[in-house]
């Protein structure tokens, strides 16, 4: 059914498109920046990329750092939305099964965020320090405690709680840093989804079992 805005109220209907016209830059910069960094991306190329004037562009983002910051800033809060709201009483299998095949979700389809968010860090973070500092580490931090308290109550078996979930960051985040090698060492013009699909299975069912863990009864019959 096609929604005819025109029955909208005229502030929502604004709204609704102000929406749209920033995410199209937002999406369209991340692609820029992700091919040629921050200094070699150009404002003109977004706003083609987006398919709007590059004066449309400047109204919403004064200038390159500040769409960069931006770009970056809604790439974190996504990522973050994977360990949120977790407990004690979890089970833990549960969650790092979720988290995992997430985390190889996003890889998947948003290749050109996870490049970018490297190339950020690769460079000493220079526009993410602060917020790693006083927002990125108190999130792993509490995560940890977590983990930790799973740990204790013998739940799983006793690992480095931040080095798991180091590992678990650099393991999925691999298959979009690493595309083009993947892709040519296993002869395949593009991930398929079967090949999607075996990929969190094997990650999930190897790092679970590391952790004393099995996969969840659901995922277990997948493998």
């Amino acid at each position: 059914m096609t929604l005819r805005t025109s029955n909208l109220p005229k502030a929502d209907t604004r709204a609704s498109h102000i929406e749209i016209v920033i995410t199209d830059i937002l999406e369209a910069a991340q692609e820029e920046f992700a091919v040629n960094g921050f200094a070699g991306a150009r404002m003109q190329v977004i706003a083609d990329r987006a398919g709007y004037p590059k004066a449309n562009v400047h109204y919403h983002f004064k200038n390159k750092t500040s769409l960069y910051l931006a770009v970056l800033d809604r790439i974190v809060t996504r990522w973050d939305d994977y360990l949120n709201d977790i407990s004690v009483d979890d089970d833990p299998a549960v969650v790092l099964d979720t988290f995992i095949r997430e985390k190889v979700q996003f890889s998947f389809d948003e290749p050109s965020a996870s490049r970018l968010f490297a190339n950020e860090i690769i460079h000493g973070a220079p526009h993410l320090r602060k917020h790693i500092s006083s927002q990125i580490r108190p999130y792993v931090i509490d995560r940890v405690a977590v983990i930790q308290s799973w740990i204790d109550a013998g739940k799983m078996m006793s690992v480095d709680p931040m080095r798991l979930i180091f590992l678990i960051w650099s393991t999925t985040q691999h298959y979009a840093d690493f595309q083009s090698q993947i892709l040519i060492v296993t002869k395949q013009k593009k991930y398929t989804q079967e090949y999607r699909q075996e990929t969190a299975d094997f990650l999930s069912k190897l790092i679970l079992s590391g952790c004393g863990l099995t996969l969840p009864s659901k995922n277990n019959e997948l493998t």
